[in-house]
């Protein structure tokens, strides 16, 4: 999916506004309200009404004057996440909607707050906080979304026919299927939702890849092909290992990450833990390698430049600052002195703190060229 056309389709999936000023995070574009509150009443909604014709109709449970939707939308080369809240509403896309042919995506809804009422032929399903549905949008629906007296806030992956009708045994039937919230791979998708419209955090697996999980799981639970069933294990054990990694990666200069506790977070076995981290080196190593990049970055940032070897050390979890020091060397190439040296040098030199990329493409060469 290209990001002109996942941009063209912003409102097409969950009827949503698009609203004024965004702000860019790792390539993500994020839309949010300003003061003014473009998302409420009788304009908003004829916005909405507007932008959606060719795909619902929209009707208002309030008064229309009492109508408010905000939106914040995530865009990644495999799919479109969108996080909407909007007051009691309903939509319909009759069978002329879908004959226009302007979409035939698919969509997985997260409801977060309030109910969600969708039918869809002969199926008709409630989502409740916590539920998730896949929904296919190529087939006439209906929905009813009511907040209880406040707005109803609903997370939709939203995917291209073409990446998941190969991953369904039977993808033009593949539609109001629910996960219920206890159900263990709707709490693990869940988790990945809200994480989804983040920037990507060092060493966390990438937002597509994630993606492209849950879409395995989803199609398993919705009739997979024998290879998605097959390959379900794989899939989870992605997304757990995302999720560990991302708590590791929030994580590094506190004492929440010894196995004991990650297990008791997790829920998991302390060889189920173990076997995540396997291809990483083993979890106490990929621990240890994280703190180190945290502590090269805190090394070359002024905002730290003041701070003792030694507090450093300890705020990384090292038993000294010489074991500190020699790990550091040895995953480097140069001490922590010495690259707060190059970084102050670099400052004086350019006026502006390196980009810790640049360091390292420079300390590669350097390494290079030595005999």
């Amino acid at each position: 999916m290209q990001d002109g056309s996942a941009r063209s389709r912003c409102g097409e999936v969950v009827p949503v506004v698009c609203l004024q000023g965004r702000r860019e995070a790792n390539g993500a574009t994020l839309n949010e309200s300003m003061p003014q509150d473009p998302g409420r009443g009788l304009q908003a909604l004829a916005r909405m009404r507007a932008e959606t014709r060719d795909i619902c109709d929209v009707i208002p449970l309030t008064a229309e004057e009492d109508f408010h939707v905000t939106t914040a939308t995530m865009m990644s080369s495999n799919a479109v996440l969108l996080d909407s809240r909007i007051t009691d509403v309903e939509y319909a896309r009759t069978p002329a909607h879908v004959a226009r042919g302007v979409l035939n995506h698919y969509q997985i809804s997260l409801c977060i707050d309030g109910e969600m009422r969708f039918s869809s032929g002969r199926r008709d399903v409630t989502m409740r906080p916590g539920d998730i549905c896949l929904i296919d949008m190529a087939q006439p629906n209906h929905t009813v979304l009511r907040g209880g007296g406040d707005r109803t806030r609903l997370m939709a992956l939203i995917l291209q026919r073409a990446m998941l009708a190969p991953r369904l045994a039977h993808p033009d039937s593949a539609t109001a299927i629910v996960l219920s919230a206890d159900h263990p791979h709707a709490r693990l998708i869940a988790s990945h939702f809200a994480e989804l419209a983040v920037s990507a955090r060092p060493g966390v697996p990438s937002v597509d890849a994630t993606v492209e999980a849950i879409a395995d799981l989803v199609a398993a639970a919705a009739g997979g092909t024998a290879n998605i069933v097959a390959g379900v294990d794989r899939a989870e054990r992605h997304l757990y290992l995302a999720m560990i990694k991302r708590h590791i990666a929030e994580n590094l200069e506190t004492d929440l990450l010894t196995a004991t506790e990650l297990c008791r977070q997790f829920g998991i076995s302390r060889a189920t833990l173990y076997r995540l981290f396997e291809a990483d080196g083993g979890l106490a190593h990929y621990i240890r390698e994280q703190r180190l990049n945290l502590a090269f970055q805190k090394m070359i940032s002024q905002t730290e430049a003041d701070k003792r070897l030694m507090n450093l050390a300890i705020s990384m979890k090292f038993s000294s600052d010489s074991t500190f020091i020699r790990a550091f060397r040895r995953k480097f190439g140069l001490t922590p002195g010495e690259l707060r040296e190059l970084a102050d040098t670099w400052l004086r030199e350019t006026g502006a703190v390196p980009a810790i990329d640049t360091v390292l493409h420079q300390l590669a060469r350097q390494r290079a060229a030595q005999p």
